[in-house]
C-alpha cells in the first residue's frame, strides 16, 4: 500500500511541477522577447516619415491664377513642383515632336491628365543632379527649347518638360496629381 501512496504522491507532484516548469520556460522565453520589442520598437518607428513630412503629404494648389504660358513654383515634401499651363502653341510644339528622337521618349499626353493637356506638373528637379531648372519664374532663361534649362549642367527640357539636350538622362517627373475642382490641384 505504500507503494501505491507513493506513485499517487509522485503523479500529483510530477504534474505540478511541469505546470510550473512550463510557466519557467514560457517566462524565460516571453521576457526576453518583450525587451526586444522594446529595444526594436524605437528603432524601427525613428524610419517613419518626420510630422512635418506627413503634413505635406499632399498639398492643394489653386490654380486659378496662372495664366496661359505662365509657369509657378510651390514646395511639395521639400521638393519644388513646377505647374504650368501651357498655351495652344506650346501644346502644338510638343505634340510635333518625334518621340522616337528623344531620350525618354514620352507623348504630352502620357504626361498629363486627358481633358488637362495644358496642364504640366513636374517636379523642378533636374534629372542629372538634382539642380532646380529655370523657366517656371517669370522672365528665367527656358533654353531653346522653350521649356526649362538647368543652369548647373546645361540640361535643356522642351514644353512638356522632355530632356532634349545635356546630360540628364530622363525627363521631369511626374508626380501623382488630381484635379479636385476645376482650379484646384491635389499633389500627392
Amino acid at each position: 500500500m505504500a507503494a501505491v501512496e507513493y506513485s499517487e504522491h509522485m503523479d500529483a507532484h510530477g504534474e505540478d511541477g511541469m505546470r510550473r516548469r512550463d510557466f519557467l520556460n514560457l517566462g524565460a522565453v516571453a521576457f526576453p522577447a518583450a525587451g526586444a520589442v522594446a529595444l526594436l520598437y524605437p528603432l524601427i518607428n525613428q524610419m517613419n516619415p518626420s510630422a512635418d513630412v506627413l503634413a505635406l503629404a499632399q498639398i492643394d494648389v489653386d490654380i486659378s491664377h496662372i495664366q496661359p504660358g505662365q509657369a509657378i513654383k510651390t514646395i511639395w515634401r521639400k521638393q519644388p513642383v513646377f505647374l504650368r499651363n501651357l498655351t495652344p502653341r506650346e501644346i502644338q510644339e510638343a505634340n510635333a515632336v518625334d518621340v522616337s528622337t528623344l531620350r525618354d521618349p514620352q507623348t504630352l499626353a502620357e504626361r498629363t491628365k486627358p481633358g488637362k493637356e495644358n496642364w504640366l506638373i513636374t517636379m523642378g528637379v533636374c534629372t542629372h543632379l538634382g539642380c532646380v531648372p529655370l523657366g517656371a519664374g517669370e522672365g528665367e532663361n527656358r533654353g531653346p527649347f522653350g521649356g526649362y534649362f538647368c543652369p548647373c549642367h546645361g540640361s535643356m527640357y522642351d514644353t512638356a518638360a522632355r530632356i532634349r539636350q545635356g546630360p540628364a538622362p530622363k525627363n521631369l517627373e511626374v508626380p501623382e496629381y488630381a484635379f479636385t475642382s476645376p482650379t484646384t490641384v491635389r499633389i500627392g
